[in-house]
């Protein structure tokens, strides 16, 4: 192994690993159940499969090209990280009667979290312009793109779908008392107010300029 995939490896792993939306939408989905969280994992891990395709592709270059492109996928990215935000804090506000059971979830909720998570990372408007001046970094010089850029991809989404499962994991395994009615109360709090947030800066920036 080269030194600058290993050097990759671990730039895409602090990436991955970074608490941001993708962290804050599994963290929600994981206190609901365990499946609702590996669920929205995956989703995540499948956004991001989207970038790393589209920069490979080259694609990701026009989104970055056409301002108009970018400001819409920012808008809509943010709306949507805003609604998620201002449900979980609602759903914090609301007297919780009963609590999901964590070895297992409706279909349909596992369905939506695989959603939530697909769309929280595939609407960030910011993904496209760090795969795409990440990648070609770590090319080295006269290696054939296509080859390199594709295994680089492939370790993105490898490691999204090891980070994002272990930390939904790690949320059921602390299920017994982050789901207190309190404790999930609290959670849903700060998530909702992080998502609120980010929705809310991911909207202003292109408002704004």
């Amino acid at each position: 192994m080269d030194a600058q995939l290993i050097a990759f490896i671990g730039v895409a792993a602090g990436m991955v690993a970074m608490p941001g939306a993708d962290f804050t939408v599994v963290v929600r989905n994981a206190l609901a159940s365990r499946c609702a969280g590996v669920a929205c994992a995956v989703g995540v891990a499948g956004g991001l499969v989207v970038h790393t395709a589209l920069a490979v592709a080259g694609l990701a270059a026009v989104l970055v090209a056409v301002p108009v492109l970018y400001r819409t996928l920012q808008i809509v990215g943010g709306a949507y990280v805003l609604y998620l935000g201002i449900k979980a804090v609602r759903a914090a506000l609301r007297p919780r009667l009963e609590v999901a059971e964590p070895d297992g979830a409706p279909a349909g909720g596992v369905r939506r979290s695989l959603r939530q998570g697909f769309l929280t990372n595939v609407l960030n408007p910011k993904a496209p312009v760090l795969f795409l001046s990440l990648l070609p970094q770590f090319v080295p010089e006269g290696a054939p793109v296509l080859p390199r850029t594709l295994l680089l991809a492939t370790i993105v989404v490898l490691l999204a779908l090891l980070w994002f499962p272990m930390v939904a994991l790690l949320v059921d395994r602390l299920g017994g008392w982050l789901r207190r009615p309190r404790t999930t109360r609290a959670v849903e709090g700060v998530t909702g107010g992080a998502l609120t947030a980010l929705g809310a800066t991911l909207l202003a920036e292109p408002l704004t300029h």
